[in-house]
């Protein structure tokens, strides 16, 4: 397919990504008669103000494959990159309509997402940094994150783990998943922005309950994150 047709898809994407949530029932957590051991104090949750990155991902992604339509429809340093986004935003359209009919499959769905995002992101070039590499890695940290919180809480929710091993379990996955991509990209900083903050929720939200491992092991997994990330710049 053209490079120019791969531009104007994921640009349909993007837009199409950022309205479903408008168009689909909302989805507020697993409900207690879709998983057999219903979580009802997930200790890897982050509150709900931690998903307000959501805003700036939809905004920044719509932004960044307009200007690739507008002004490298036809640039072949932006090609590589747009079929494994292209999957991964189409994914994200119906993720919310998955995630209401069935854990299972919206855990294979995110992780998926997640999979073709950080694809694309490692195709990503410096050329128009801003537009292409910088939404594409702010998307591809979060669900970094979601996948191993969304993961973690279907684990137990199916009686695999308890909620704090799947959740410590979780973190590590995140964790080598995000300095395996970092030590890739290492400037990719909105990556690990997205992932940190992640990890800022999870800390802050779970510190005041019962369970303060995980919370412990996400802040101090922020540390090192934080730590790697700014070596990664200045190098």
């Amino acid at each position: 397919m053209k490079t120019e047709n791969w531009a104007i898809m994921v640009a349909a994407a993007a837009v199409a990504f950022t309205i479903a949530p408008t168009l689909t029932e909302p989805f507020q957590g697993y409900s207690a008669d879709q998983l057999p051991y219903p979580q009802t104090d997930r200790a890897i949750q982050p509150p709900g103000w931690a998903f307000s990155i959501w805003g700036v991902i939809y905004l920044w992604m719509v932004a960044g494959s307009l200007y690739g339509v507008w002004k490298a429809r036809g640039n072949p340093r932006w090609a590589a990159m747009r079929p494994p986004l292209f999957v991964a935003l189409a994914l994200g359209t119906f993720w919310l309509a998955i995630a209401n009919a069935s854990p299972l499959l919206a855990t294979l769905a995110i992780v998926l997402m997640a999979g073709f995002a950080v694809v694309a992101l490692l195709r990503t070039t410096d050329e128009d940094w801003w537009w292409q590499a910088a939404p594409v890695a702010l998307f591809a940290g979060w669900l970094t994150a979601a996948t191993g919180v969304g993961t973690a809480i279907v684990l137990a929710g199916y009686g695999v783990l308890s909620g704090t091993a799947a959740g410590i379990a979780a973190l590590f996955t995140v964790l080598v998943a995000g300095f395996g991509v970092l030590a890739a990209k290492p400037g990719a900083w909105p990556y690990a922005l997205a992932v940190g903050w992640a990890l800022f929720g999870i800390t802050v939200g779970g510190l005041g309950g019962d369970e303060r491992i995980v919370p412990v092991i996400a802040g101090l997994g922020l540390v090192v994150l934080t730590v790697k990330t700014v070596r990664g710049v200045l190098r």
